[in-house]
């Protein structure tokens, strides 16, 4: 009736990762393509803030294919304007991510890096919280 000792059986959605076709690959190069050149034209007519959002639109389309070019790019982001959107959210998720393959590999050193990094989010979270900026 309740179930409290039987294994919680997972899904088998939720143990592949999502993988993309082709067409879907091809659609975020071209998307990822678009974002560069309006950040390359944008760089020195617009504001820190709209930097800080073209970078994040361009750090959220690398997370979206896996690219490793996503977390400093979406620090990139952070760095012009700190703020708890989508790119924060994302880049709190990569950090864990490498720091789980980093215990799964032994790395204490990928560990503590990913952990420290994770402690820099949670400050970033604070201090925006305290001072209302969101």
């Amino acid at each position: 009736m309740f179930n409290f000792f039987k294994k919680k059986r997972e899904k088998a959605s939720d143990k592949k990762e999502d993988v993309l076709s082709e067409e879907q690959l091809t659609k975020i190069d071209q998307m990822i393509e678009e974002k560069r050149k309006e950040i390359a034209k944008a760089e020195k007519t617009v504001t820190n803030t709209e930097q800080a959002k073209l970078y994040e639109e361009l750090g959220l389309l690398y997370a979206q294919k896996n690219d490793d070019e996503a977390i400093p790019t979406l620090e990139k982001s952070l760095e012009l304007k700190l703020s708890m959107g989508d790119g924060y959210k994302k880049l709190m998720s990569l950090y864990n991510e490498k720091r789980k393959e980093a215990a799964r590999n032994g790395d204490d050193a990928g560990i503590d890096k990913y952990m420290n990094k994770m402690d820099e989010m949670r400050s970033v979270a604070k201090k925006l919280t305290i001072s209302g900026d969101k």
